[in-house]
């Protein structure tokens, strides 16, 4: 539920807002500010995070890093593969697989335990997109084979 609230915008702010906008057909003020107020404070709240646009939408990364969803993917496969691993030894294994620093790997993880449904979201949408892609390229194959004489 959104809450109405006045806020003043420097002339300057109001006018890179209006063009972003315009840029972005089917955005508004309204959302555009809300989006990048949410995304500021989560990078105030998560020191070393940053948010990246792209073709499936504005995405939590780390500086210079990865995406978050990276990282937790990787997560996850490092489990499927040696569910035996946890604590130092799975942050390090993480560390290893991701070519990340210790610190790096703690800043992405700390920002998956605060908005795990984001995260989840985001690497259950990439694994349809993948499966859907298999499939029309599998499709695509079959088409372009020879038929037996």
């Amino acid at each position: 539920m959104t809450t109405p609230r006045s806020v003043r915008f420097e002339e300057g702010v109001l006018s890179r807002l209006d063009r972003y906008v315009k840029e972005h057909p089917g955005s508004s003020s309204s959302s555009v500010a809300n989006m990048f107020i949410d995304e500021s404070l989560r990078a105030y709240e998560h020191p070393g995070i940053l948010f990246r646009p792209g073709p499936t939408g504005r995405r939590a990364a780390l500086s210079g890093g990865p995406d978050i969803w990276e990282v937790i993917a990787a997560l996850n496969a490092i489990r499927d593969d040696d569910p035996g691993l946890d604590g130092d030894r799975l942050t390090e294994e993480l560390a290893t697989v991701t070519g990340l620093s210790a610190s790096a790997v703690a800043v992405a993880l700390r920002y998956y335990v605060a908005y795990p449904d984001e995260i989840d979201e985001r690497i259950a949408g990439n694994k349809d997109v993948a499966e859907r892609e298999e499939q029309l390229w599998t499709a695509q194959q079959n088409l372009l084979r020879r038929p037996k004489a």
